[in-house]
């Protein structure tokens, strides 16, 4: 078998118990808020976000990533209080109404949310902000004992892509300055599965996402026990690169799903072990022509 095709399995603290991935992990999106770039509104009521989870595992998702809030550019957060409402209730329905053995992972960067959310269910915090927007983030995982996830980008998503927020001396070597200081702190937290996503569309030019997505092999080799995940799914650096944007109906666009095809295959080339998706079925696809 060609190395390329080598997946490290990972261990993850689940459920209350070690679960291992033998194959890449496919995380399906769940967007309950108005204004997500690619799905708003589309999941806002009770009802909806449960069919669409349902169709996500039905697709194939391994996990479902629930998030109450945009964090397209230019988008305003809630206060924590606020999402917490929003969110808790939604794990809670999903927790009750999935099957037991559904992995549930929330896209939130205040702990206050990711307490509720845990407390109702969550299995998986997901935290776009790694760390940086609540100060009180790195020691709620440790007290919850879940997985973390780790992104890197710079300043709130209001203005993470002013030209200040996008200067680079060397990307890579900019995220590994970033993430490793904090991976130290994780586990000297008590922090055992934390998990990398470099931000793909977060504080970064689309030809900086193409770089970093050609150099990714250099994250991942560099922190081989941080298992990398990669959300590339129908975002503007595909769709600015096709000249075809995403327009107000939010409907699906064909180029835009392929793009994100073609590029999450090249992300798997590169060792990631998990891709964020909007269209699960196409990332399995992938993974089962790699990894047979």
């Amino acid at each position: 078998m060609d190395s390329w095709l080598h997946f490290s399995p990972f261990n993850a603290f689940l459920h209350g118990r070690q679960t291992t991935f033998h194959r890449p992990v496919v995380m399906g999106i769940l967007n309950a808020t108005p204004d997500s770039f690619y799905d708003g509104g589309r999941y806002t009521s009770p009802e909806a976000v449960l069919s669409h989870a349902r169709q996500l595992l039905a697709d194939g998702a391994d996990i479902i990533d629930l998030g109450v809030v945009s964090s397209r550019p230019g988008a305003q957060l809630l206060r924590p209080q606020e999402e917490a409402d929003r969110l808790a209730p939604l794990v809670r329905l999903l927790r009750k109404e999935l099957p037991d053995h559904t992995i549930l992972s929330v896209d939130t960067c205040y702990s206050l949310p990711a307490a509720k959310a845990v407390e109702a269910g969550a299995d998986i915090i997901n935290d776009i902000s790694g760390g940086q927007f609540d100060p009180e983030m790195f020691a709620t995982v440790a007290d919850l004992n879940v997985p973390y996830i780790l992104m890197h980008t710079r300043g709130l998503p209001s203005v993470m892509q002013q030209a200040h927020n996008t200067q680079y001396d060397d990307i890579i070597e900019d995220l590994l300055a970033y993430f490793s200081p904090k991976i130290d702190e994780l586990y000297r937290l008590g922090v055992n599965d934390i998990w990398l996503d470099p931000g793909f569309g977060f504080a970064k030019t689309v030809d900086q996402n193409y770089e970093l997505l050609l150099r990714l092999g250099e994250l991942v080799n560099h922190f081989p026990d941080n298992p990398m995940l990669t959300a590339l799914s129908n975002k503007s650096m595909i769709t600015k690169r096709l000249k075809n944007d995403l327009d107000t109906s939010y409907a699906p666009l064909p180029d835009s799903e392929l793009g994100t095809l073609t590029l999450n295959t090249l992300a798997l080339r590169a060792g990631t072990r998990l891709l964020r998706v909007h269209s699960p079925h196409l990332a399995k696809v992938a993974i089962d022509l790699l990894y047979q």
